[in-house]
This record gives C-alpha cells, sequence and structure tokens, in this order.
C-alpha cells in the first residue's frame, strides 16, 4: 500500500521522500504521455515540423497558449481538445505529485487529534 493508515504510525523522512519520488515520476510519465499524444496531433493535424509541433504541444501543456497558427479544421478542433485536455493532466499531475505531502499533513493532524482526545 502506498500510503499509512490512520492508525498507523507517521511515515519516516526516507519513507516519505521514497513516495514523494514515485508520485514524481508518475506525474512526470503523465506528463511525458500527454506531450507525446500533443506533438504527434501537431505533426499529423497540423501539418507542423517535429520541433514546432514539440513547441506547440509544449506551450498547450503548460497553459501558455499555441505558438502557430492551424489551417485546417481537423487541426483546430484537436487543439481545442488538447487544451482541454491539458488543462486536466496539469491538474491531476499536480495532485498525484502532492498527495503525499496532503496525506502527510492530514495523517499528523489525525494523530494530533488522538492525542488531544486521549489527554482528555
Amino acid at each position: 500500500m502506498l500510503f499509512e493508515t490512520k492508525t498507523e504510525p507517521l511515515a519516516g523522512h526516507a519513507r516519505f521522500l521514497r513516495r514523494l519520488t514515485f508520485c514524481g515520476l508518475i506525474s512526470t510519465l503523465i506528463i511525458a504521455v500527454s506531450l507525446g499524444i500533443g506533438v504527434l496531433g501537431y505533426r499529423w493535424l497540423g501539418r507542423l515540423p517535429w520541433i514546432d509541433a514539440v513547441l506547440n504541444a509544449s506551450m498547450i501543456l503548460a497553459g501558455m497558449g499555441p505558438v502557430d497558427t492551424l489551417e485546417s479544421s481537423a487541426a483546430k478542433l484537436f487543439a481545442s481538445f488538447y487544451a482541454l485536455f491539458s488543462g486536466v493532466v496539469l491538474l491531476g499531475a499536480m495532485a498525484v505529485t502532492l498527495s503525499p505531502v496532503f496525506h502527510r499533513v492530514m495523517h499528523h493532524f489525525h494523530l494530533a487529534e488522538e492525542d488531544m482526545t486521549a489527554d482528555d
């Protein structure tokens, strides 16, 4: 199991860092696959050279906007859907990356709450 349950003690720093690294790698994989989808779409539908396809896909994925003007309707539709997809991917990747931190904070508060109720 990736995370400890609420009845288990807080994970040590080494385990937390391994967990953070694992989630960072998963986020990197998600972003790399998404970038690949964008590059292929801009290359095939937008008829852009490889380097321009990479540039456009990277800019859209980062939320900056497109660089080149697209001529065909298919390329414009792809760019629209890819932009929406990229927004969701960016939020999802950030959630995966930050999930160990969020879990650790919530677990710490839960343990602190148990200590407070045990003292009463």
